[in-house]
């Protein structure tokens, strides 16, 4: 396995997250700066550098189970936001996000299952506003 360091490991993850979340995944690495700089590096490195760009799977694929797996929780509301977003930038329709949560109602619960499909409303009206600003 090829070593990278920490700055490699940066540099890789602050790109795959630039090209998920656009400009979101960036407000949240700076809203952790005040209180915790070295969480957001380490969620950049980790999560982003060293998971989220194995080849593996598709980014389609890994969003898919990031917000079942945020669904199953049925309290990461912000989080599961910002990977309905990511899921929607990297191809996945709105109705195959509505079904995975449909489908986490079987293992998760109906609680669980209603709060990520309002969770995805709210997301699916802000881009729809926002669209609708963007076209005014």
């Amino acid at each position: 396995m090829e070593q990278c360091t920490a700055e490699d490991r940066y540099t890789r993850g602050w790109n795959k997250l630039k090209e998920i979340d656009g400009d979101v995944g960036e407000r949240v690495v700076a809203a952790l700066a005040p209180i915790a700089p070295d969480f957001g590096r380490l969620l950049v490195e980790f999560g982003f550098g060293d998971i989220y760009s194995r080849p593996q799977l598709d980014l389609r694929s890994r969003e898919i189970a990031t917000i079942a797996s945020l669904a199953t929780l049925g309290h990461a509301q912000p989080q599961l936001k910002v990977h309905i977003e990511a899921a929607l930038n990297v191809g996945c329709t709105r109705d195959e996000i509505v079904e995975v949560f449909m489908q986490m109602a079987v293992y998760a619960g109906f609680p669980a299952a209603i709060n990520a499909l309002f969770a995805a409303r709210d997301v699916f009206e802000q881009r729809d506003a926002a669209d609708a600003r963007a076209h005014a």
